[in-house]
């Protein structure tokens, strides 16, 4: 088990137990069943990506090996060009996001993602199996073209799976808290946004760690309330839909107008 991983698990039992103790949205009698499913779902896109692993390590080496990449062919502090390709592989990661909503074969895939009706931290690892490999395909070119190291690529990871768990999550953050975390990464608060089942507020918001990109590239979206988002995207969102082999099919459904 990588680095990533434990802290993934670790930070998942925190934030699921504090969801518990101080949830935004209260009376949720279903969480240990949905998290369940979540994770079924999980397992099987995680299996994905431990297979994908030695494509990984493999472009990171390709890249130092024959100085590929933004920052191997020039002279710059290691420092500096580990903090350079982690925010442009953020970067990276919001235009990915941005992706799947805009291009139908894509999205085929990633609704499995937003089609949770309850938006809690297990729905951060919530996605299909072949969103998980074209993604990590697609990581590989970035890796090569970024030339990033392996242990920043490491240190993005921690810290992106530690993110999007808390930004899924069904925690009650003080507001002065969630504006304040706003300015840098993306907080619950515009995390529920989008996954709305309106479609100008589900195409919003798509950063992964930093929120910064949306206000750049014009997809900021934040609302007065909270407590009356609906989650999903107005279908497949019963609880038939939710068992984990309805949801590796659902990318073979007849595709909802975007």
């Amino acid at each position: 088990m990588d680095s990533s991983a434990l802290i993934g698990l670790i930070a998942l039992g925190l934030v699921f137990l504090l969801e518990g103790l101080i949830p935004f949205y209260a009376g949720r009698s279903d969480r240990y069943a949905h998290g369940l499913r979540n994770l079924s779902l999980a397992l099987i896109a995680g299996m994905v990506g431990v297979l994908m692993t030695p494509l990984l390590s493999w472009s990171v080496q390709l890249a130092a090996r024959h100085d590929l990449g933004r920052c191997n062919p020039i002279a710059i502090h290691p420092v500096a060009c580990g903090v350079l390709t982690f925010v442009l592989f953020d970067l990276w990661m919001y235009a990915w996001h941005r992706m799947n909503h805009r291009i139908p074969f894509l999205w085929r895939f990633h609704r499995v993602h937003h089609t949770d009706p309850a938006l809690d931290s297990t729905t951060a690892l919530r996605f299909h199996p072949v969103e998980v490999l074209i993604s990590t395909v697609l990581n590989c070119v970035l890796l090569v073209v970024l030339g990033m190291g392996l242990e920043v690529f490491a240190l993005y990871k921690s810290v992106m799976v530690v993110v999007i768990l808390f930004h899924h999550s069904n925690l009650r953050i003080p507001p002065h808290l969630d504006h304040g975390l706003r300015w840098v990464i993306v907080p619950p608060s515009l995390h529920r946004v989008h996954h709305s089942n309106l479609r100008w507020e589900t195409d919003s918001d798509y950063g992964t760690i930093f929120s910064f990109w949306d206000r750049l590239f014009g997809s900021y979206r934040t609302r007065r309330t909270y407590h009356d988002i609906r989650f999903g995207i107005g279908r497949y969102d019963s609880r038939d839909w939710q068992r984990p082999l309805q949801l590796l099919a659902l990318p073979f459904r007849p595709l909802d107008e975007r």
